[in-house]
């Protein structure tokens, strides 16, 4: 107890030198239009406008809505005396504060303020008026789904809160504000559920969060890398979603929402690996076909990353297990191709590659019609100038196909990329590489961890209560716990005996 309250103190100490070190706003009005130009470098869309009546406003014009500034402010000072209190009193713009500190005036004109001085005071008082330049609502593109509601995220951090908050009209939504990057100031919100979220997990990502000291964050993509646990694993740890009913779903299972400025992706947290490979339509379907559904992703997930592994280590080491009517059809493909297996899968393999990239970077229409002709025309050609065999090409495609149905981006990569290293290993050791691969990424993934928590549960350690809604979706009815990962305070979600009856 006394380290912990010397502690205290010190900080408390900390704090009040950082007070002191900041600069005063000047009082005299010329010295304070010189301090804020030379604060903000003199930048040309810097604005400033003095009043008859002894105001000056400073704003930037880029930033600011000039309908909003003329009738909200400029006309409603005209008449008012010179003092702070009279300019509280006249401005009609909802969100007014003050500042005794120059750096928090300097700060408030970035962020699309225009500050209001008056002369002989000490205090300044900033209108947000800025600009409100969003992005339509649209349907989500990369979570696209027959069922369920069609609207997605934008770029816009308080329009995406309101998304959120429609679906959750709950007071225990809370939401924690946070400003990260050196240059950027970027805004963050953190959004939970007060009385399900653990209080621990929250404290966790508040912690994590704060420490973040970059010099800017663009998009939620750069924040998941800084938060989670271990951001050398090929494998990510926190989803990310562009779905407000999916990023409210993880609020009611005691989940935490971080959302960036900027960006449609907002982030959900912990998470666990089988999640990745579940979609929000599953939810709108019969259990029978969410289940079905899912087994066939994880099914897709093995074949994609196995297939051509397995047909490399089979033609090279173990000719045993291929059954004996496929060998002559099988050497009679492979009679002209000039290359070992591995050399051949590896070929192929990176053309795919290569024509996946091509018609993700070119525009929509001419992309689609290159990877469509560029697949037909090189596979055909690689066919008959024998650089490969045919079924080799069924193979590779069937194996790129199954890598599609992975319903998250992100994990669709890592399937993409993990397919190179297996198919060396089985072209070098056959099975024996083959299984060594496996039992690495196996010890990977159990070693794995999502903001403290298991990322291979509730597999490992084994949660039974929690696979009624992993690879197998049980009806609603009788998924009523929430996911134990999340540690929520209210482990039920209704009464399963009432909603039965």
């Amino acid at each position: 107890m006394f380290f912990k309250k010397k502690k205290t103190i010190v900080n408390k100490s900390m704090n009040q030198k950082n007070l002191d070190d900041k600069e005063l706003i000047p009082v005299d009005q010329a010295d304070f239009i010189k301090k804020m130009k030379d604060s903000l470098h003199n930048s040309a869309d810097l604005n400033t406008k003095e009043l008859q009546n002894g105001f000056t406003l400073m704003f930037f014009d880029t930033l600011t809505d000039k309908k909003m500034l003329n009738q909200d402010v400029l006309t409603r000072l005209e008449d008012a005396n010179a003092s702070p209190n009279e300019a509280l009193k006249h401005i009609t713009v909802s969100s007014t504060s003050k500042h005794k500190y120059i750096d928090d005036v300097v700060d408030a004109v970035l962020k699309g303020a225009v500050v209001v001085h008056s002369p002989g005071h000490p205090i300044v008082i900033s209108a947000m008026v800025g600009t409100q330049e969003n992005r339509s609502l649209t349907r989500p593109e990369n979570e696209s789904q027959v069922l369920g509601p069609q609207i997605a995220f934008n770029e816009s951090l308080a329009t995406n809160i309101s998304l959120i908050r429609r679906y959750l009209t709950n007071p225990n939504l809370c939401n924690e504000s946070f400003s990260l990057g050196k240059q950027t100031q970027s805004g963050i919100a953190l959004l939970y559920m007060k009385g399900i979220a653990d209080e621990d997990m929250v404290d966790r990502m508040r912690e994590r969060i704060q420490t973040i000291d970059v010099d800017g964050i663009l998009d939620s993509s750069m924040l998941v890398q800084l938060i989670e646990d271990n951001s050398m694993a090929i494998f990510p740890q926190l989803l990310m979603t562009e779905r407000p009913d999916r990023a409210c779903a993880w609020l009611l299972n005691g989940k935490m929402v971080v959302l960036v400025d900027g960006s449609v992706q907002v982030i959900g947290a912990p998470q666990t690996f089988i999640e990745f490979f579940q979609s929000m339509e599953d939810e709108s379907v019969r259990w029978q076909i969410a289940t079905f559904l899912r087994v066939l992703r994880v099914f897709s997930m093995i074949v994609s990353i196995f297939f051509t592994a397995i047909y490399v280590a089979a033609l090279t080491f173990h000719y045993e297990i291929i059954p004996q009517t496929l060998l002559i059809p099988l050497g009679e493909s492979r009679s002209r191709v000039p290359f070992p297996p591995i050399i051949e899968a590896l070929l192929l393999e990176t053309m795919i590659e290569l024509l996946r990239e091509a018609g993700a970077r070119l525009p929509t229409k001419v992309g689609q019609t290159m990877g469509i002709v560029g697949g037909i025309v090189v596979g055909t050609a690689a066919v008959e100038a024998g650089f490969t065999s045919n079924i080799l090409i069924i193979i590779i495609a069937v194996s790129a196909l199954a890598s599609f149905t992975t319903p998250n981006y992100m994990m669709g990569n890592v399937i993409r990329v993990l397919r190179f290293p297996l198919i060396i290993l089985a072209g070098f050791w056959g099975f024996y590489g083959l299984m060594f691969g496996f039992c690495f990424l196996l010890i990977h993934l159990l070693r794995q961890s999502s903001l403290g928590t298991p990322f291979l549960a509730p597999f490992y350690p084994p949660r039974f209560a929690d696979w009624r809604d992993s690879i197998i979706r049980l009806p609603i009815k009788w998924n009523n716990i929430r996911p134990e990962q999340a540690r929520p305070v209210d482990k039920l979600k209704h009464n399963a005996s009432k909603t039965k009856e």
